[in-house]
């Protein structure tokens, strides 16, 4: 499926910001000799055109390397708490009808899985769109870095967490989902979320964005997408991530 600009005007927006605590400089880390910021921008163009996906970043070392490689980039306050707080602050300047959120640091991101979730916010107008696959193994269940899904049948999202939920009473690891970092806002959603001017308090504790939205009274759509997503949280995600890039063929291009 291609972006059909007859339809509701979509835009990718990736948060990028220098100073990540598990791992300084995280986007501009070289994974086989690109950048993860531009592996991850180059997986967004496998989905969006160039023109529709922009870099999000207060940094200028971060401006300065998009525009380096050509890359759109703009400019937001070193103020903003969260990557959805960033989106909000370049929705005010950039008209669109969907916002679509990619993490920066998603280099093996499938083009698939962004384009699902873009239908997914026109099948469902004006709602909150997250994306979830399933936890492959108990290691996973246990990594407080992978926040897990509670959802409804409806697919309506019950709550995230870093523990290992759901569980039984004996917490065991039974099935389970993982979130991926891929959402969609409408601009409204976005300007309630930035305008409540600090994080609610179980955002706050699980330090999790999309948490806001549910304490906000949002309603947030989770779809299940594939699992080839392959986070680069902290320095021992980094063999992961080459490995796909490897394992999938993306040395060159990403």
């Amino acid at each position: 499926m291609s972006l059909d600009p007859r339809r509701m005007k979509a835009i990718i927006i990736i948060p990028a910001r220098y100073r990540s605590s598990r791992l300084p400089g995280k986007p501009l880390v070289h994974l086989l000799g690109i950048s993860m910021l531009r592996r991850t921008v180059n997986r967004c163009h496998q989905a969006f055109p160039p023109g529709c996906v922009f870099v999000a970043t207060d940094d200028e070392r971060i401006q300065e390397h998009c525009e380096q490689a050509g890359i759109q980039v703009v400019m937001t306050s070193a103020d903003c708490l969260t990557g959805t707080d960033r989106v909000a602050e370049v929705a005010q300047h950039i008209e669109a009808d969907i916002y679509i959120n990619v993490q920066g640091d998603e280099p093996v991101i499938n083009p698939d899985d962004i384009m699902a979730v873009y239908e997914a916010a026109l099948a469902h107008p004006g709602e909150i769109i997250n994306g979830m696959c399933g936890v492959a193994d108990e290691g996973a269940f246990r990594n407080p870095s992978i926040p897990k899904v509670v959802a409804r049948p409806d697919g309506r999202l019950l709550y995230m967490s870093r523990a290992g939920v759901p569980t039984s009473k004996n917490l065991d690891f039974e099935t389970a989902y993982r979130q991926i970092c891929i959402y969609s806002y409408t601009k409204e959603a976005l300007k309630c979320f930035s305008q409540y001017g600090c994080k609610t308090p179980l955002e706050a504790v699980e330090d999790i964005e999309i948490l806001r939205f549910l304490e906000l009274g949002y309603d947030v759509r989770m779809v299940t997408l594939s699992d080839d997503s392959v986070a680069v949280d902290c320095p021992e995600d980094i063999p992961k991530a080459e490995a796909a890039i490897r394992s999938r063929g993306l040395i060159d291009a990403g």
